[in-house]
């Protein structure tokens, strides 16, 4: 039995301390702290998304029961209700995004060799969002319609190890396509999109950026087929043509050739037409990359289902972005422990168990392998010998 660290301890082990610290000094998180650091607001805030805190009232109850083991834990003492609050409230959200950042970046070194749904060398990224609504009498900042508030989490996502790359909070009144304008192309690389995301002028630009593009054609698209290849149907392909648009407002926008494929899903039966200016893939692949967009919509399932984003303990602009980086910092740490230590659970079955033994002071690939592990050395340090030899 490992009489050093505790499972909570060895899991923060993995994140470095010397990246926070570093994001800490860059915006000066610490100035006129004195006992509660932004590293202590950030193991708290860990905390209860790991063992699902519903308020601040929770932590500071949950945290103040066991005081004897918070040096374990990394705190030196169990914090206020309102001191944690104070910190939610006042502290650079940015902190949190850099050092998710930095994490993510690990994240996906690791996970570079994971196959794609598609043959594929490019890095696809899917682009979306997803809405959680807030009570507008509680969070007047984020007014989304009469009588309603919410946030939007604008996400790309690498499909490779469905890492999320980028996340862009806004009110929920931001429309999806103007994410395209803070996006940053990467050329040669793959951008799945939905229907929103339709802006000729946008797309363009990732055009222009040597970037690829797959998203689906509005019903009521204007433009003019060049040529067609040939298909197999038995697939469940129409047609693969090369088009130009022929409206004013688009062709001006977007001169340039453009690929459609229309396809049917064998499975639902529903047809879709996508737009991509790709012209070297199969016509397959275009549909299958697109199909290959939902493990975005997933990945939101996932993080609202299993992270605290639908109870927020604070009601600034400020707290709410704080606890949705640390919640984000929170599930790429986790799968990047999963993929150092070679675990085949996935990532809700970690979450699960670390929920119930944070404090518990065994080794952690032990405690998160389950029945099935078997340590390097089962020699037993303080354990005498029977016979002398």
């Amino acid at each position: 039995m490992n009489s050093g660290s505790t499972v909570f301890a060895q899991l923060m082990a993995h994140a470095s301390r010397f990246a926070l610290d570093r994001c800490i000094r860059r915006y000066d998180g610490n100035r006129g702290v004195r006992r509660f650091s932004c590293r202590d607001q950030f193991l708290a805030m860990a905390f209860a998304q790991l063992t699902y805190r519903e308020s601040l009232r929770d932590i500071e109850a949950c945290l103040g029961a066991i005081p004897e083991r918070l040096y374990h834990l990394g705190l030196q003492a169990p914090p206020a209700r309102n001191t944690l609050s104070v910190a939610n409230e006042k502290r650079d959200w940015r902190i949190y995004a850099d050092f998710a950042q930095i994490l993510i970046h690990e994240a996906r070194r690791l996970y570079a060799s994971e196959p794609l749904s598609v043959d594929l060398e490019q890095t696809v990224y899917a682009l979306d969002s997803t809405t959680i609504e807030l009570c507008l009498s509680l969070f007047p900042w984020a007014h989304f319609q009469e009588d309603h508030g919410a946030v939007k989490l604008h996400t790309l996502l690498d499909l490779r190890g469905n890492l999320p790359v980028n996340i862009w909070i806004s009110t929920g009144k931001v429309h999806d396509v103007r994410i395209l304008d803070v996006l940053t192309p990467e050329p040669g690389s793959i951008y799945v999109m939905d229907r929103g995301y339709l802006d000729f002028q946008r797309l363009h630009r990732l055009q222009q950026a040597r970037a690829v593009f797959v998203t689906r054609a509005k019903k009521n698209l204007a433009c003019r087929r060049l040529y067609s290849r040939a298909v197999d149907r038995t697939t469940g392909l129409f047609c693969d043509q090369t088009v130009v648009l022929t409206g004013a407002a688009s062709r001006q926008s977007y001169p340039e050739k453009l690929r459609r494929v229309r396809f049917r899903d064998p499975e639902t039966g529903k047809a879709y037409t996508f737009l991509t200016n790709d012209f070297t893939v199969p016509a397959l692949t275009i549909a299958r990359l697109y199909k290959s967009r939902w493990q975005v919509e997933i990945f939101f399932k996932w993080i609202k289902q299993h992270l605290r984003l639908k109870a927020f303990y604070g009601r600034s602009p400020n707290a709410v972005k704080t606890q949705i980086w640390i919640a984000i910092s929170v599930y790429v740490l986790v799968a990047i422990v999963k993929k150092r230590l070679g675990l085949e659970r996935d990532l809700y079955t970690l979450l699960q168990i670390l929920s119930v033994c944070l404090f518990e002071k065994v080794p952690l690939q032990q405690a998160l392998a389950g029945a099935g592990y078997t340590p390097e050395s089962s020699d037993i340090p303080n354990q005498l010998p029977l016979f002398d030899l």
